[in-house]
């Protein structure tokens, strides 16, 4: 059901080489990019009547207008499973107290007596925000993308999702439901490409954005990929992953059923248990087998992730290789179930986010730990962060002199200019001084 990467008994390679050994999934975004290019190129020209067109070819509905009426929205929360609006309240209540205390404040350094530089933060005017709607409906990532838009300060937030044939033409309830608890009523039927080249260019319903962020599959992140430099991205999000760092002591029901949440978001997903324990190994190998078959999506997802290039069970001479080995990997989401987790969780360096210890699943992160799931896949963990309050803001110097200030650099400021073959740099300081430079 999963295969195996036995990398005992010699010295593990460094860098690109080690992670050239690990299982990943082939998602080529750059041949995606140019089938979105049309799509994204048409929905620029042809605005609102492009989308009607693409709703129809790709999710097989007609739509009458794209923005979904307020009665829509209304009417999904006042019809929403009592049990689902709790959880889901919870879901809110606990990411606003994580993401709050994200919330920068501007600081004002003195450089010298007379100088200072202050760096204020400012959230993006104007955002757009993706929920996927495919084989799941992902009420979690509407609550993930709009608390932190919302508590960095974002003032105008619009929200895109797939429509759905057996609504309407709708997106999902849930999805809609999710938007009214929120407060967001800017929210659109749109899906995939179509929908990032709604917020990028605007239509006659949507206004441009200043950025997009939200998790989708290969054709939203293609489409940020198009309009990288146009509109900020959060990243460009692909097959989701789970990593498991564990030792002797690691409870193989536990892990196998970890592997297996995962695995049913997408058989591109990717399992990876990484363990210095060959009978941890056989144990959970075993345990998978009666797991998935009491499961749901099993041959459509589950098995085909399992089985995949994606997804193996890694074996190491020693939690040292086996950290690593993560490091190497770089997993948008990192379990540690070993003994002293706290402590291998702390040396960490490459992970989306990191879940310690037997009694914080990734299934937890996913809904109801107060932490973001959206987060960085593909290895991108060793180089981006996963959303938060600090994906909205964006740090603004404010450079205060006075004369007396200036006047004691300056001789620097023109020694570097000139040194740089930019002699009117120099020039401009000296024109406030009568063309001479001050005396330090």
């Amino acid at each position: 059901m999963i295969s195996r990467i036995d990398l005992r008994g010699d010295a593990l390679p460094e860098g690109g080489a080690l992670r050239d050994l690990l299982p990943r999934a082939e998602f080529d975004v750059e041949a995606a990019l140019e089938k979105v290019r049309p799509i994204c190129e048409d929905v620029h020209h042809r605005g609102t009547a492009a989308l009607i067109e693409y709703a129809q070819k790709f999710d097989g509905v007609e739509l009458s207008q794209v923005r979904v009426p307020a009665e829509a929205l209304k009417a999904a929360l006042e019809q929403l499973d009592p049990a689902v609006r709790a959880a889901l309240e919870e879901s809110i209540r606990r990411a606003r107290i994580v993401h709050r205390n994200q919330r920068r404040t501007e600081h004002t350094t003195q450089v010298v007596p007379g100088g200072t530089v202050t760096e204020k933060w400012v959230p993006v005017e104007r955002v757009g925000l993706y929920a996927p709607g495919g084989r799941s409906v992902y009420p979690s990532s509407v609550v993930m993308n709009v608390v932190p838009a919302q508590e960095a300060g974002v003032e105008s937030i619009a929200l895109a999702s797939p429509p759905q044939k057996e609504f309407g033409g709708l997106p999902h309830p849930t999805i809609l439901a999710a938007c009214a608890l929120l407060g967001v009523d800017e929210v659109y039927a749109a899906g995939g490409a179509v929908a990032v080249a709604m917020f990028a260019y605007g239509t006659e319903d949507c206004l441009p954005v200043n950025m997009v962020t939200g998790p989708g599959n290969i054709w939203v992140a293609a489409a940020k990929r198009y309009f990288t430099g146009k509109i900020g991205i959060d990243t460009e999000a692909g097959p989701t992953e789970i990593a498991v760092l564990a030792d002797s002591t690691a409870d193989p029901v536990h892990v196998a059923a970890d592997l297996i949440s995962q695995a049913e978001h997408d058989p591109l997903a990717a399992a990876v248990l990484v363990t210095d324990s060959a009978e941890l190994a056989d144990a959970v190998e075993k345990e998978l087998e009666p797991q998935v078959a009491a499961t749901k999506h099993v041959e459509d997802r589950i098995k085909p992730a399992l089985a995949g290039k994606q997804s193996a069970i890694v074996l190491v001479d020693s939690l040292e290789d086996g950290l690593k080995v993560v490091d190497a990997y770089g997993a948008e989401h990192l379990e540690i179930q070993t003994a002293d987790a706290a402590a291998w969780a702390a040396r960490v360096r490459n992970a989306g986010a990191i879940f310690v210890g037997p009694w914080a699943p990734v299934s937890l992160g996913d809904y109801c730990a107060g932490s973001n799931h959206v987060l960085p896949t593909g290895g991108c963990a060793c180089h981006s962060s996963g959303l938060s309050v600090q994906s909205f803001l964006r740090g603004i110097h404010i450079v205060d002199y006075t004369r007396d200030a200036l006047a004691e650099v300056t001789h620097h400021v023109v020694t570097l200019a000139e040194a740089e073959d930019l002699p009117a740099h120099g020039a401009a300081l000296k024109a406030r001084f009568g063309w001479k430079v001050p005396q330090a």
